[in-house]
């Protein structure tokens, strides 16, 4: 089963900040739709997606999830983030069922054949430290996917990872959400990313962060993109992108800025 959200009309201020982070943000997504949310480094894009994993709730407006107000974490909507943060006394296997084992389930069957989804049934007994960057990525999304969510969200777990690795999980991530039935929201600053993985990409201004603009991309998954159509599609999404916001041809190549807690400044 896949999720429905509406996010209603929400607006943050940090505490201490003299303006918003992020101001009337509606916007109502699909049971088994793969969103995008791209723009530049400080519009609020990560601030957004912590409010849909329920880790932040906004100053004015809410997140609904299924027709419920989202006011804390819940197994049925998780979340990967740039790093994998597995646990290093912990194999494979065992970081994997942590969120079954935190509930009480053991079901040995189940993670098997999450890690052969995820194609790691062979390191299933290997310590995590021992993994590629790529390798424990894919740790991190059976994890993901042991409590059977029905929306998994993505705060650019990618970003880290060499090319090859990056596009190979972009397409392997689509294939699963895809099978799986999930609704699924990422966060990027990737033009090609956002083309590869979403139906629909939603662009953000900042200051204060708002959506400004929405692009479909009508393909299937895998998508190839060394296709005529593909190019297209990106392109079109380029163009968009600088039409609203601005040069995006430097936007795959930011480094995110990432939260400051301590500050309380949106990444």
């Amino acid at each position: 089963m896949s999720a429905n959200l509406s996010i209603d009309y929400i607006s943050h201020t940090f505490k201490g900040q003299p303006a918003p982070t992020l101001e009337d943000i509606a916007i109502t997504i699909a049971p088994g739709e793969k969103i995008a949310l791209i723009g530049r480094s400080g519009c609020g894009k990560s601030t957004l997606l912590h409010m849909l994993a329920g880790l932040l709730m906004p100053s004015d407006g809410c997140v609904r999830i299924n027709g419920h107000q989202v006011s804390r974490p819940s197994a049925k909507w998780n979340m990967m983030f740039q790093k994998p943060s597995l646990y290093p006394w912990m194999d494979v296997q065992e970081n994997v069922a942590l969120g079954l084992t935190l509930a009480g389930i053991k079901d040995p069957e189940k993670v098997a054949g999450l890690l052969e989804l995820v194609n790691l049934e062979e390191k299933a007994n290997a310590n995590v430290q021992s993994l590629s960057g790529g390798q424990q990525q894919r740790v991190a999304l059976a994890r993901s996917l042991a409590t059977t969510p029905e929306l998994l969200l993505l705060d650019e777990p990618f970003s880290a990872l060499d090319a090859f690795t990056r596009s190979s999980l972009q397409d392997e991530v689509s294939l699963i959400v895809a099978k799986q039935d999930l609704t699924m929201v990422i966060v990027t600053h990737d033009i090609e990313e956002a083309a590869a993985m979403a139906d629909r990409v939603l662009i953000m201004s900042a200051n204060p962060g708002r959506i400004v603009g929405e692009v479909h991309i009508n393909l299937p998954f895998p998508r190839d993109r060394s296709s005529e159509e593909f190019s297209r599609e990106r392109e079109t999404l380029m163009k968009t992108f600088d039409e609203l916001v601005g040069n995006s041809s430097v936007a795959p190549f930011e480094k995110k800025e990432r939260t400051n807690k301590s500050k309380q400044v949106a990444a």
